[in-house]
């Protein structure tokens, strides 16, 4: 028997480039969701601690990134 793995929810369609960020009074956050095998899902937010949307936006990319290589597949 295998365990199941939790997978990262994206949406169909993003909505561009900032997709997944939120900017909190300058500082940009990332938000996801990880659906769990129980059929459950957590909201996941963590801050970039960064002003610049440029820099965030690479920040989000490599939590995406790392979340696909640790074998949580990515549902898109």
């Amino acid at each position: 028997m295998t365990a199941c793995q939790p997978i990262l929810s994206r949406r169909q369609r993003p909505a561009g480039e900032n997709h997944h960020l939120w900017n909190n009074h300058g500082t940009w956050w990332f938000h996801g969701t990880v659906h769990q095998p129980d059929g459950t899902s957590v909201r996941v937010r963590c801050s970039l601690k960064t002003t610049d949307p440029s820099v965030a936006r690479r920040r989000r990319d490599r939590i995406l990134t790392a979340a696909a290589a640790a074998n949580q597949p990515v549902k898109a």
